[in-house]
């Protein structure tokens, strides 16, 4: 097994998302916002299972000083704000072929090790 991690490494749930697997010996590929941006499509899989309500950090320092605070748009606008600001997403990102999930959902990963 094989798993994608997007985050940051100062943000607690992606360090202990990345802890979590690594402890099980699963090969991790981690992927840093502050150093490269995901690409739209990346963010599209996301985007496509969970929509922005779940993907959208709006307690975020970024959100706000971006002044999305009062922004109302769709999907498509969120992953092109998504893909340029990735700070404003819920973090960590995981993935697991296809299998996804957003935040730290460690029943999830377990049922993912599990099958």
């Amino acid at each position: 097994m094989e798993v994608q991690i997007f985050g940051v490494q100062n943000d607690a749930d992606t360090r202990k998302a990345l802890r979590f697997f690594k402890e099980r010996r699963v090969k991790v590929h981690f992927v840093d916002f502050k150093q490269r941006a995901p690409s739209a499509g990346e963010l599209r899989r996301f985007f496509d299972r969970f929509g922005e309500a779940r993907l959208i950090d709006r307690s975020s320092k970024r959100f706000a000083a971006l002044g999305l605070q009062r922004a109302y748009y769709g999907n498509e606008r969120w992953l092109e704000i998504a893909a340029e600001e990735p700070l404003i997403l819920e973090m960590p990102l995981v993935r697991s072929g296809n299998r996804l999930s957003v935040g730290l959902d460690e029943p999830a990963w377990r049922e993912w090790l599990a099958s």
